[in-house]
């Protein structure tokens, strides 16, 4: 991963107001460097369209290159995030101290007049998304939306093209093991733990050597109660949305090991969970799994470009365990740690334990039964007594209309 040498005074390049309010505010704040807004623009060409790698909820991702060649990505948060300095900056040095090999280290922030830029360490293979995946988001966007292609390069099409990288099942098994040791340490070992949100192939980024690191951990925090709060507004991409979270608003643990379970069969299959382009039947890659987990043909699911070159029985073993974080019923679903043990080996799979996976199928029937209010009425959808207790994380339904949930990419 590239790493910044340069640091920057926290005094040097800010005006005299804003040096007054950055001293005053970041009093007992020490893990966060702070990057002057200057320096940022200098580096993404002025947040040029042509070095934008990203966009999602939280803002827009820019590649950066510095004076001394050090490159990183810049996301520039969008305008929905209101803190004051000092309570933005509290947060960022909490999620700044966070550090385990498969998450994304924060490298630093800017805090000027508006502005709310997060500085992070550049991964030189890309996203799961834009590598992996590629070729799939490639055919969505040109058949869905007719997009011009040239306009996808600078965001979807990284190196001039869609991905034309070969992944080993020596790669996807690690690729894998590392996402669910990394999604493990913030479920059960960061105080307090953290519930990611957003679990998807564009948040699963791979430095040099393919490493997986989670990006976007804690960006929750940033942004007020009305846009983010588990009994308001859903926050998450369609295809990786639970059910319950989707229907109902009920955010626990359980609906990131979900959205975990999906980005695991995209991963083995070689394809992203939802392709229009191929039959009815083929079309959701959850649905299909099962179908094929029924029939027992999952190795017909296991992705061809390997040549046949992989594990048989563990590529399987793989998939039943993307079915077994897909269950309908949240309290099904196993912990993170023990997906950690099960793809390592330390755990067995047993096929008896997967049930039926939930699908998003079920929310779309149901948002033709929403009451006057607009609202979806309780009890509507299939699960309605399914229990998260085992999380011991309080959950609530969910009070709001569904035009806040949308398809990203990225």
């Amino acid at each position: 991963m590239a790493c910044f040498s340069c640091l920057f005074s926290r005094k040097k390049t800010f005006s005299a107001e804003q040096t007054i309010e950055i001293d005053e505010d970041v009093s007992g704040i020490q893990n966060t460097k702070l990057f002057p807004y200057k320096e940022l623009k200098m580096a993404t060409g002025n947040f040029h369209h042509s070095n934008k790698i990203g966009e999602g909820g939280f803002g827009v991702v820019y590649q950066g290159t510095f004076r001394d060649g050090t490159m990183g990505a810049i996301k520039v948060l969008s305008a929905d995030s209101k803190q004051g300095v000092r309570e933005f900056l509290t947060e960022i040095n909490v999620i700044a101290e966070i550090e385990h090999e498969n998450l994304v280290e924060l490298r630093g922030c800017c805090v000027e007049g508006k502005h709310r830029i997060l500085v992070y360490g550049y991964l030189e293979n890309n996203s799961l998304a834009q590598t992996l995946l590629g070729n799939y988001f490639y055919s969505w966007f040109v058949f869905n939306i007719g997009v011009n292609v040239n306009n996808l390069k600078p965001l979807y099409l990284l190196g001039g093209g869609h991905s034309s990288m070969q992944f080993s099942w020596e790669a996807r098994r690690n690729i894998c093991i590392g996402v669910a040791k990394g999604l493990a340490f913030l479920h059960e070992e960061v105080q307090p733990h953290i519930i990611h949100r957003d679990i998807k192939a564009s948040n699963i980024l791979l430095d040099k050597n393919l490493n997986p690191k989670i990006s976007d951990f804690g960006l929750a925090k940033l942004f007020p109660d009305n846009m983010t709060h588990i009994s308001t507004r859903v926050a998450g991409t369609t295809g990786y949305l639970a059910p319950e979270y989707a229907i109902r608003g009920q955010l626990t643990r359980k609906a990131d090991i979900y959205s975990f379970g999906v980005v695991l069969l995209e991963i083995v299959s070689g394809r992203c969970n939802t392709n229009r382009r191929l039959p009815l039947s083929e079309q959701c890659l959850l649905e299909r799994a099962w179908n094929k987990y029924e029939s027992r043909e999952l190795v017909e699911l296991v992705d061809t470009s390997m040549g046949g070159e992989y594990d048989e029985e563990e590529a399987q073993k793989f998939l039943k365990i993307g079915l077994l974080c897909t269950q309908d019923i949240p309290k099904l679903r196993p912990s993170m740690s023990q997906v950690v043990k099960m793809l390592m080996g330390e755990e067995s799979v047993n096929d008896e334990n997967i049930s039926r996976p939930g699908l998003l199928s079920e929310f779309t029937a149901l948002r033709g039964q929403k009451d006057n209010s607009g609202m979806i009425s309780e009890g509507t959808g299939k699960g309605g007594n399914s229990s998260s207790s085992s999380e011991n994380v309080t959950t609530s339904y969910a009070t709001m209309t569904f035009n806040s949930i949308f398809d990203r990419s990225n």
